[in-house]
């Protein structure tokens, strides 16, 4: 079966993730970040979505912004406080050479 690409509405994407769906509040994050909505982005990271968390995580590891990395790790995206601390001893230790690897 071929993929399909369809372009789903927010407001149904929205009501599937209030009902619990993950996959629609990841296609939210998916839009959100597409639009560089941050502030959807850390409302949908508060509601458990780790895909907000990640992509957050990425913009904040690539902008070095460290405070932002804490307030991601402390929302519950573990990987946010392993990147903080990639940042905080620097690129030659650990051996992890660059975001999220």
């Amino acid at each position: 079966m071929a993929d399909i690409d369809v372009n789903f509405d927010r407001e149904t994407l929205r009501e599937l993730a209030d009902e619990g769906n993950e996959t629609a509040l990841d296609r939210l994050a998916d839009m959100a970040d597409a639009a560089g909505d941050l502030g959807e982005l850390s409302e949908l990271l508060d509601e458990g979505c780790m895909h907000a968390g990640f992509l957050l995580t990425l913009r904040a590891a690539a902008a070095g912004d460290l405070r932002e990395l804490q307030r991601i790790s402390d929302a519950g995206y573990d990987e946010a406080g392993n990147e903080l601390d990639r940042l905080l001893k620097g690129h030659g230790e650990g051996g992890s050479d660059g975001p999220l690897s």
